[in-house]
């Protein structure tokens, strides 16, 4: 799966296809905490507005989308559905694969000859 959405390098730990799991702690010098770094695909319906987003609770991020806690884009659209979710072994890692699925449309607009958007 992996290899063919030119992340190689960032495997993930588990797909939503083995869920559900237990938590694994990840020792951070003197404290320890469990982190469970997953990028996520959210949809407001069929067809509808995408979110893509990265956390380190899966479960209280998904709550706090429905629940409108934020405001903002998720909120606007209503985009609430989990439809899709990867874990991680690091955050950093996470995050690059959040930047390989969610593109920069500002600088595709630009190349496609659209003015900067706002």
């Amino acid at each position: 799966m992996s290899g063919m959405c030119g992340c190689e390098g960032i495997p993930p730990i588990i797909s939503s296809s083995s869920f559900p799991r237990t938590r694994e702690s990840i020792s951070d010098g003197p404290m320890r905490r469990d982190i469970d770094p997953y990028v996520y695909l959210l949809t407001s319906r069929r067809n509808g507005t995408l979110y893509v987003g990265v956390t380190s609770n899966l479960v209280q991020r998904v709550a706090q989308h429905r629940a409108s806690t934020f405001g903002g884009f998720t909120a606007k659209h209503e985009v609430m559905r989990l439809v899709w979710f990867e874990q991680h072994a690091t955050m950093e890692h996470a995050i690059i694969r959040e930047k390989q699925i969610n593109p920069d449309w500002r600088d595709i607009a630009v190349d496609l000859g659209f003015p900067p958007p706002g």
